[in-house]
């Protein structure tokens, strides 16, 4: 078995809701590939990139399963279709229903076409670290060779804007739950595409 971090987000209505209700029910999907260790809580982030289009909801969950690193990204693009988005159309950084991303997958190192672990984008991205720090604090990113606490606090320092443009979303459909021992352990730096 093994841990991977996935993050979660979405901006735009699927065929289950509103994106706090696609991101609830599409966590009901990812329980049947392995067990959810924990649930950071949602936030809402401002769009990156491309700035004109609504908000987004982002989460990172720890998912604890046996599929491997290449099977898993094949079960999340699944997911992300049944709830109606396409990765093939629309630009680049755009609206999408739902983002379903490999953050971190144990202590794997893998680059290939079309799956990059630890993600690339891991240590730019706020709306990744911020939740990722919330269930996982203590835990190593490799190559790197930081804590998830030691990346975000670099980031805040370089990129005050895009911290601040992420905040808290009370739920009634989503219910943060804690990784068990705060997260520790050693993770290396790559994904398909992390850009919510």
């Amino acid at each position: 078995m093994h841990l991977a971090y996935i993050g979660m987000g979405g901006n735009i209505p699927s065929p289950a809701g509103l994106p706090e209700a696609t991101l609830a029910a599409a966590l009901e999907r990812i329980r049947s590939l392995g067990c959810i260790r924990c649930c950071s809580s949602l936030y809402a982030t401002a769009p990156v990139g491309y700035i004109g289009q609504p908000w987004f909801l982002n989460a990172v969950i720890g998912l604890e399963t046996e599929l491997s690193p290449a099977s898993l990204l094949a079960a999340l693009l699944g997911i992300e279709r049944e709830f109606g988005r396409d990765r093939c159309s629309g630009p680049r950084n755009g609206p999408r229903t739902l983002d379903l991303d490999i953050l971190l997958y144990g202590s794997f190192v893998l680059h290939e076409s079309d799956l990059d672990i630890p993600h690339p984008r891991l240590v730019e991205r706020a709306f990744v670290l911020i939740p990722l720090h919330e269930i996982a604090p203590e835990l190593v990113v490799v190559p790197h060779r930081e804590t998830v606490t030691q990346l975000l606090i670099g980031l805040r320092s370089g990129n005050s804007l895009e911290t601040e443009a992420i905040i808290p979303h009370q739920s009634d459909l989503w219910h943060a739950v804690p990784c068990g021992d705060g997260g520790a352990g050693v993770a290396r730096s790559g994904t398909a595409d992390a850009d919510h």
